[in-house]
Protein backbone atom coordinates (compact mmCIF):
# COMPACT_ATOMS: atom_id res chain seq x y z
CA UNK A 1 0.00 0.00 0.00
CA UNK A 2 1.26 3.47 -0.85
CA UNK A 3 1.86 5.97 1.91
CA UNK A 4 -0.71 8.79 2.04
CA UNK A 5 1.69 11.35 0.58
CA UNK A 6 2.57 9.22 -2.47
CA UNK A 7 0.74 8.94 -5.77
CA UNK A 8 0.12 5.36 -6.81
CA UNK A 9 -0.37 4.27 -10.42
CA UNK A 10 0.00 1.17 -12.56
CA UNK A 11 3.26 0.73 -14.45
CA UNK A 12 3.76 -2.02 -17.00
CA UNK A 13 7.37 -3.01 -17.61
CA UNK A 14 9.11 -5.48 -19.85
CA UNK A 15 10.04 -8.50 -17.67
CA UNK A 16 13.74 -8.15 -18.51
CA UNK A 17 13.71 -4.48 -17.49
CA UNK A 18 11.95 -5.36 -14.23
CA UNK A 19 14.54 -8.09 -13.54
CA UNK A 20 17.38 -5.62 -14.09
CA UNK A 21 15.71 -3.10 -11.78
CA UNK A 22 15.19 -5.80 -9.14
CA UNK A 23 18.89 -6.77 -9.28
CA UNK A 24 19.97 -3.15 -8.97
CA UNK A 25 17.51 -2.51 -6.14
CA UNK A 26 18.75 -5.58 -4.31
CA UNK A 27 22.36 -4.44 -4.66
CA UNK A 28 21.42 -0.99 -3.33
CA UNK A 29 19.26 -2.43 -0.52
CA UNK A 30 16.11 -0.77 -1.87
CA UNK A 31 12.71 -1.99 -2.97
CA UNK A 32 12.07 -1.98 -6.72
CA UNK A 33 9.61 0.88 -6.18
CA UNK A 34 12.20 2.94 -4.27
CA UNK A 35 14.81 2.14 -6.93
CA UNK A 36 12.53 3.38 -9.73
CA UNK A 37 11.81 6.58 -7.79
CA UNK A 38 15.56 7.06 -7.15
CA UNK A 39 16.41 6.58 -10.83
CA UNK A 40 13.64 8.93 -11.96
CA UNK A 41 14.87 11.63 -9.57
CA UNK A 42 18.45 11.16 -10.84
CA UNK A 43 17.29 11.43 -14.46
CA UNK A 44 15.28 14.59 -13.78
CA UNK A 45 18.17 16.16 -11.88
CA UNK A 46 20.52 15.38 -14.79
CA UNK A 47 18.10 17.25 -17.08
CA UNK A 48 17.94 20.22 -14.73
CA UNK A 49 14.38 19.59 -13.61
CA UNK A 50 13.67 20.59 -10.02
CA UNK A 51 11.44 18.20 -8.09
CA UNK A 52 9.65 19.84 -5.20
CA UNK A 53 8.88 17.76 -2.14
CA UNK A 54 5.21 17.28 -1.22
CA UNK A 55 5.38 19.71 1.72
CA UNK A 56 6.88 22.40 -0.57
CA UNK A 57 4.12 21.92 -3.14
CA UNK A 58 1.45 22.39 -0.45
CA UNK A 59 3.19 25.43 1.02
CA UNK A 60 4.16 23.59 4.21
CA UNK A 61 7.41 23.65 6.06
CA UNK A 62 9.48 20.78 7.40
Amino acid sequence: MASPDKKDFALRLDPALYAALARLANADLRSVNAQIEFLLREALKARGVRVEQANEEQGGES
